[in-house]
């Protein structure tokens, strides 16, 4: 078993997070590259057969700029926190369309104490979450079983924060899933402790939850009319 991410990698994300500025992290681009990106692409290179088992429809593309890794340099254009970097890594798995349409990803998320891994769509354009909506009322019994059963729900949890004060205009008051017709994000996520993410068994659980999350992905490329 191999493992990816050390102590120097959560020292170096905490030391990025006390010192956000752009001479700080250029004096440690070094541990950056070291043990952030490069451990990361290691990670992402050997997910691929897993991810391939999984869809054939996703990609897991390591190269350290316009592949799966985001970039650590945060856009900072239309933002009031004007911190040059993001004080994590993120990674995601993206389907074969995402470039042309909206599409659901499988994410990674490596940060001290707030690691974990998901998937779904997130702030999506708002007819993208009426298509979602209108395909859970028309197909209840698939979403209860993606995103409701009994197993999927013990290990994962659904995203609640941010929903709509209000059940949308025009769907059934009493509909088995009301609550869920609330969500601007369709997203299950679950939590991995810092030594789960610093241990040799990372790549295996990783396996194990993108897998569970397969389903779920499944349901929501079928409401966007992808392919899984």
């Amino acid at each position: 078993m191999t493992t990816y991410f050390t102590e120097k990698t959560f020292k170096f994300l905490r030391g990025l997070a006390r010192n956000n500025d752009r001479a700080w992290f250029l004096a440690h681009k070094v541990d950056y590259d070291a043990h952030v990106r490069a451990p990361f692409q290691r990670l992402l290179t050997d997910l691929q057969p897993v991810v391939a088992e999984i869809s054939a429809q996703y990609r897991v593309d390591p190269k350290p700029v316009g592949g799966s890794l985001y970039r650590i340099q945060r856009d900072t254009r239309f933002a009031n926190d004007k911190t040059p970097y993001k004080t994590w890594q993120g990674a995601r798995l993206m389907h074969a369309r995402s470039r042309q349409v909206e599409a659901p990803l499988f994410y990674m998320h490596l940060q001290p104490g707030k690691c974990f891994v998901g998937a779904g769509v997130w702030h999506s354009p708002t007819p993208v979450q009426r298509q979602v909506r209108q395909f859970i009322v028309d197909n209840p019994s698939g979403w209860k079983a993606a995103a409701h059963g009994t197993a999927f729900r013990k290990r994962f949890d659904l995203d609640d924060s941010e929903m709509l004060v209000r059940t949308p205009k025009g769907y059934p008051e009493d509909f088995p899933f009301v609550d869920d017709l609330r969500r601007r994000n369709f997203v299950a996520e679950r939590t991995l402790d810092d030594d789960t993410m610093l241990g040799p068994r990372l790549r295996q659980t990783l396996a194990t939850d993108l897998a569970a999350l397969g389903p779920f992905v499944d349901y929501l490329c079928a409401a966007l009319d992808l392919e899984f």
